[in-house]
């Protein structure tokens, strides 16, 4: 008699643990075909999208013709996207954007708790066990 597993179990995929999922899964590119602020997004996709699209390999690019203003948009594996307008931007700068995008995880920017962070130790020193008196350590 064979053995079926629960359709409803499936394995929690970890990143860095066995192997390395890449957090952006497609790029879009959405330009418009006859519009000014599109004239950046037209040079890069008849001169160099070859270039980009060979440097990340793993990524899915689609091209989208709408009209309205150019935007990149990258989706994530853990479900979000992001969107960014390249309006009146250079190839170069559209290609620092698709880098940007790549190179994104997806996820929310964090709050600090406090607004500054220090590379210098604490005033009051580290903590060690040994800082304590012995009659309060734990013994074994």
């Amino acid at each position: 008699m064979t053995v079926k597993l629960a359709q409803f179990i499936k394995p929690v995929v970890k990143n860095g643990v066995g192997s390395f999922v890449l957090p952006c899964k497609k790029i879009t590119l959405q330009y418009c075909n006859w519009g000014g602020s599109s004239n950046g997004m037209r040079q890069l996709l008849s001169t160099q999208i070859k270039s980009v699209a060979a440097k990340y390999p793993d990524v899915e690019f689609v091209l989208k013709k709408k009209s309205g203003h150019p935007t990149i948009t990258g989706e994530y594996g853990v479900g979000k996207t992001q969107t960014v307008s390249v309006r009146n931007a250079t190839p170069g700068q559209i290609k620092d954007q698709i880098e940007f995008i790549h190179d994104n995880r997806g996820n929310s920017p964090k709050k600090y708790k406090y607004p500054t962070k220090s590379t210098n130790e604490s005033v009051r020193g580290v903590w060690s066990p040994f800082h304590t008196n012995p009659d309060f350590r734990f013994k074994i």
